[in-house]
């Protein structure tokens, strides 16, 4: 998991939170499952990260992802096959 904390938000340190997938839709939310690319947002911040795809705050957790996926488990090209693109 990109954040160990699970009983705050880590945008704003809320105690309400609920489990964000980094990378959503066909499929990618499975792949975000198997290598632990999630998160936890209170639900202010999980509606406004999903307001504004790959802009603001969505675009800096995917890229956290990324940076995560790159030290912990293969390459630009791995992460690339698994997600289609670069967000870095």
């Amino acid at each position: 998991m990109l954040v160990t904390d699970e009983k705050h938000c880590v945008l704003c340190g809320s105690p309400f939170v609920e489990v964000h997938h980094c990378f959503e839709g066909t499929g990618r939310r499975k792949i975000s499952d198997k290598y632990d690319l999630t998160v936890y947002l209170c639900r202010l911040h999980h509606n406004a990260v999903h307001a504004k795809p790959n802009q603001g705050w969505d675009l800096e957790l995917k890229q956290m992802a990324q940076k995560y996926f790159e030290e912990h488990y293969g390459t630009r090209e791995d992460f690339i096959k698994a997600f289609i693109k670069s967000y870095l």
